[in-house]
């Protein structure tokens, strides 16, 4: 089965690709570089820092 390349949209073989969805190494790395610096993201709600505070509780058994 041939698929497209999510980055630079070259045909590229499904079966036995080891860089699958991805057409090669490049192509991967370009993609995970994308992830890591921030240019796609999840939307979703921002994270309620306060959650993340031990309440008084816990701190008092530590």
């Amino acid at each position: 089965m041939k698929i497209k390349c999510p980055v630079c949209r070259r045909k590229t073989q499904w079966q036995d690709n080891p860089y699958r969805p991805f057409c090669s190494e490049r192509c991967k790395l370009i993609d995970l570089g994308a992830w890591a610096s921030g240019e796609y993201r999840i939307k979703g709600m921002p994270d309620d820092e306060s959650a993340a505070q031990p309440s008084d509780k816990e701190t008092e058994n530590a």
